[in-house]
């Protein structure tokens, strides 16, 4: 399988076809092999318009829906961005292409580590990663330009809103735990802020202190 031409079709017919206009955004969705973050055996299937499972009852998302969450931060390139739950590692090593330093959070050891190794693979060096809750934070790394929430959520998750800077945004799923919409949130000088709700959606729940319980 040529995975060259698979990622260029996918990029054609899912994200160009589909509305996303951010040059920076299509560049990197064409430059980072998405085959690479799936399970070996599902590597035919990288390029398919759908969600994948990567192991551990978690999943790597359609190519769309990453492609429009990275467009919605509006990253222009000097930006710190903090992720809420690596995954695959997908999504961070997109960011790392758009953003000047990621930060990335993952609540399970597996998938952290392998997540780290393709980091480490693809030379992409601008990622730092913990394993910890993720609706906590990184605190110590605080404050940040965007925070993007790769969970669903049952309400926003308030302590990652404290650790924007003035003028920041925090993209999450939040819905109950069959559909989500991606809502975004913009904090201002004075503390206040905009809720804008957008495109329907289906996430893994965000396990955590404010998100849902972890199951028994």
């Amino acid at each position: 399988m040529n995975f060259d031409i698979s990622r260029r079709r996918m990029v054609e017919t899912q994200v160009v076809a589909r509305g996303i206009k951010d040059r920076r955004v299509i560049d990197a969705m064409l430059r980072i092999p998405r085959h690479l973050f799936v399970q070996e055996a599902m590597a035919s299937q990288a390029y398919n318009d759908t969600s994948l499972p990567i192991g551990e009852k978690q999943t790597i998302s359609q190519p769309h829906i990453v492609a429009l969450m990275s467009e919605m931060l509006e990253l222009k390139g000097p930006e710190r961005v903090l992720e809420i739950g690596t995954g695959s590692g997908y999504q961070a090593a997109l960011l790392s292409c758009l953003a000047d330093r990621v930060y990335t959070i993952e609540r399970i050891p597996s998938l952290a580590s392998k997540a780290r190794k393709l980091f480490d693979t693809l030379g992409l060096t601008n990622i730092s990663m913990k394993i910890d809750d993720g609706t906590a934070g990184w605190d110590s790394e605080a404050p940040f330009d965007a925070i993007i929430v790769t969970a669903g959520a049952p309400d926003l998750p308030e302590q990652l809103f404290h650790q924007l800077v003035a003028g920041g945004r925090l993209l999450v799923p939040i819905g109950d735990d069959h559909s989500q919409e991606l809502t975004m949130v913009t904090k201002f000088e004075d503390g206040s802020r905009t809720v804008e709700k957008s495109t329907p959606c289906r996430f893994v729940k965000l396990i955590g202190k404010d998100g849902w319980s972890a199951p028994a």
